[in-house]
């Protein structure tokens, strides 16, 4: 894909993001860029109104932390690069979602094969065996596993924490229309990445933005694909 470029209002070109959603279907994944999300709430938005997710619900949510903070000098908006030196990364938000991980600790812990790691390379909840015992929320890493049902009657006394619900990567819109997720095609910075690994990247160098994510957690995410992010 060529670059894109847009005047500036001194009559000069200047490299502006390409759209996040670089390729839909079968092997695509989505990653965050940390440095470009502003924590708008956008794609928390786009979530709930794309499959009718109640109010006090959500399948993505934006992590802040060391909010307010700077990062050491000269590393502001360059998050990665602080923490691969050492520094502090100052105020980084990080939007928190099921990244269908290629190895997904969910899967592996689940006592009843209600996750399952497709060969399109989703992950998938069967609602007809989970049992909500909840495993899959201590397994992982990223708190994507959730339990909407699990403050309500028995589920309260006895923990059970009901069915379980993430996010899907919105794969029947994939699938059926060939759009990307609705958070992706909707984030007003570009901040969710869909593509093959290599697609995303190469995006990531392109934008000279690094990874957030430790070593043990791109290997979780990405599997053998982690080297390609050059970690």
């Amino acid at each position: 894909m060529s670059k894109q470029r847009s005047q500036d209002q001194s009559g000069g070109s200047r490299e502006v993001m390409r759209e996040g959603v670089m390729s839909t279907g079968e092997g695509t994944r989505i990653f965050p860029d940390v440095e470009a999300c502003i924590d708008c709430g956008g794609c928390v938005v786009a979530c709930k109104r794309t499959w009718d997710v109640p109010r006090d619900e959500q399948r993505i949510s934006v992590a802040t932390m060391m909010e307010g903070q700077e990062a050491a000098q000269g590393l502001n908006a360059n998050s990665a690069r602080a923490l691969e030196q050492g520094e502090k990364p100052g105020e980084t938000s990080i939007p928190m979602q099921c990244y269908h991980c290629s190895d997904a600790p969910c899967v592996s812990v689940c006592p009843t094969d209600s996750l399952v790691k497709q060969g399109d390379g989703f992950v998938d909840v069967r609602e007809s065996l989970c049992i909500g015992c909840q495993y899959c929320l201590s397994a992982c890493p990223f708190g994507a596993p959730q339990f909407p049902s699990a403050d309500d009657g028995s589920a309260q006394i006895v923990g059970n924490g009901d069915v379980m619900d993430k996010c899907t990567m919105c794969e029947e819109r994939q699938s059926q229309t060939g759009k990307g997720p609705a958070c992706a095609e909707e984030c007003s910075t570009d901040a969710i990445l869909v593509g093959t690994p290599d697609q995303i990247a190469n995006e990531l160098d392109r934008r000279d933005a690094g990874v957030f994510f430790n070593d043990v957690a791109m290997e979780i995410i990405f599997g053998e694909d982690a080297e390609v992010f050059g970690g």
